[in-house]
C-alpha cells in the first residue's frame, strides 16, 4: 500500500486534520526540518525527546510555521513539495 493510500485509509478518506510544520533548531540557528504530523505538539516533544533520528543531534527545535490541511494527502504533497528544491526555495523566501 503507498502512502496515499495508508493516509486515505486512516483518515476516513484523508479528510482528518493533518499538520506540515516547518521546524528550526534552537542551538544551530539555519538548522530547519519540514515533517507531517497529525498531532505537532506530540511530535515536537518527540523531536526535541531525540525520538527521531534525522532530528536528534540538532535539537532543541521550535516550530518556524505550521500549516494545517483537512485533507492528509494534500498535506502529504505539500510536505513533498516542501522538500523539494524549489519548495526549500519557497520556505526560505517566505516561512524563514
Amino acid at each position: 500500500m503507498d502512502l496515499y493510500s495508508q493516509l486515505a485509509a486512516s483518515s476516513g478518506g484523508g479528510r482528518a486534520v493533518k499538520c506540515v510544520y516547518l521546524l528550526e533548531s534552537e542551538r544551530y540557528p539555519g538548522r530547519h526540518y519540514t515533517g507531517f504530523t497529525a498531532d505537532l505538539d506530540k511530535r515536537l516533544a518527540e523531536h526535541n525527546a531525540g525520538k527521531a533520528s534525522h532530528t536528534s543531534k540538532y535539537r532543541p527545535w521550535r516550530v518556524v510555521v505550521a500549516l494545517h490541511f483537512a485533507d492528509a494527502v494534500k498535506a502529504a504533497d505539500f510536505e513533498r513539495y516542501l522538500k523539494s528544491g524549489s519548495g526549500q526555495a519557497f520556505a526560505n523566501r517566505h516561512f524563514r
